[in-house]
């Protein structure tokens, strides 16, 4: 087993120890920090705790997200959403999708999911994984430091973040989960997303906590240079050259926003053959041998306990976010900073696998209450003895 928990608590307190240091550089002391496994636990499940009408019994996969055997192996699936689902069944067929990918070599599948704007990913061992070129192209992306006269920011009056303004431009887990740790930390986030493709139910009610939703389509409707001007963050999951269209590219936004602090949330990076493709936890495991690693004594491959990689990667972009916005307060210009899931994988794949810390089952804190009924896995850890909690919104 892999030593998820590790990853889980390190990813954790990383955030908490950019929100003291955020603090200080804002006028503060230095916060003293505190979190607790059974809190880490408990939010990297929160999906899974999640209580909300109508909602009762959900899961987050679909039918066909999935391991598919093929003839060579195993692919893992992805149809959680209807366009991703129209994409597989155009490939396999709607008759019988299972037997049809039994027909096919797994990476010869992969491409072709892929092609037709779905998602896939097959399952390889970390050598394959590592022989690829996009195994290969994995890295940490150096950090851009943008400088010119962006005003400092204000001292803080509350929480680290209190007054600052994030535009979360991110679904699914990861981004979600990093924009709305921001909003626990004092921030003012609003999320905005695209009417045409809406986003699933179980995502928005995990998802969309302590921040404030619209739908806008960007395309249609851009963003203008004076809104822009009023966000201190923008986390986004754009893939390379999305975002160019949009008018918000990073040179863009470094040269006439240059008081933004920017986090770029990509799958496979933004570099190599994959740096544009879609991809989800369950597809990054299986192409960089966590699957392969973790599977069942008939060779069924296995999966972490929760979404790790999500998770893990939601709390290094509120820290990603956290540190520019030091260096800001500092007077030191601004980041632009690119995450990836896969680069977590290779982060907890280098520790290789563990006995010694199994994933735990704890109850955790008590579920924090919403306004419209919905109750959440409140937010991990605590500054000066005061656990976080998320704003009602």
């Amino acid at each position: 087993m892999y030593d998820v928990l590790g990853l889980a608590v390190g990813a954790v307190r990383e955030a908490l120890d950019a929100a003291a240091d955020l603090a200080i550089a804002r006028g503060r002391a230095r916060p003293a920090i505190d979190v607790r496994e059974d809190e880490v636990v408990a939010a990297f499940e929160s999906e899974r705790r999640l209580r909300a009408p109508g909602l009762e019994g959900v899961s987050g996969f679909a039918e066909l997200s999935r391991f598919v055997q093929t003839r060579d192996g195993w692919i893992r699936t992805h149809a959680n959403y209807p366009h991703h689902r129209a994409a597989l069944l155009d490939v396999l067929g709607d008759a019988d999708p299972l037997g049809a990918a039994r027909e096919w070599a797994a990476g010869e599948l992969e491409e072709a999911i892929f092609a037709r704007g779905g998602c896939a990913a097959a399952v390889r061992t970390a050598a394959e994984w590592a022989a690829t070129p996009q195994g290969q192209a994995v890295a940490p992306e150096p950090v851009r430091v943008v400088h010119g006269p962006p005003p400092s920011l204000p001292h803080a009056t509350g929480l680290p973040a209190s007054g600052v303004r994030v535009l979360d431009l991110t679904r699914v887990i990861a981004g979600p989960v990093g924009t709305r740790y921001l909003g626990a930390l004092g921030a003012d986030v609003l999320r905005i997303d695209p009417p045409a493709i809406p986003e699933l139910a179980l995502q928005v009610a995990d998802g969309v906590v302590g921040k404030r939703l619209v739908e806008r389509d960007l395309r249609s409707d851009p963003l203008q240079a004076e809104e822009l001007e009023r966000f201190d963050v923008i986390v986004h999951g754009y893939r390379p050259g999305a975002l160019a269209r949009l008018g918000l590219s990073g040179d863009e936004l470094a040269e006439r926003h240059p008081h933004l602090t920017v986090v770029q949330l990509s799958a496979w990076g933004t570099r190599g053959p994959w740096g544009g493709r879609r991809g989800f936890d369950s597809l990054v495991q299986a192409a960089t041998g966590i699957a392969q690693a973790l599977r069942d004594d008939d060779g069924t491959p296995g999966a972490l306990p929760v979404q790790a990689l999500d998770h893990a990667t939601g709390y290094r972009i509120a820290a990603a976010a956290l540190r520019g916005l030091a260096r800001r307060a500092r007077g030191e210009g601004t980041e632009h900073a690119s995450l990836a899931l896969a680069q977590t994988a290779a982060d907890l794949s280098r520790k290789g696998l563990s006995l010694s810390r199994p994933w735990p089952q704890v109850d955790g804190p008590p579920l924090q209450a919403l306004p419209d009924g919905r109750a959440v896995v409140p937010p991990p850890g605590s500054l000066d003895g005061v656990a976080l909690t998320y704003p009602l919104m």
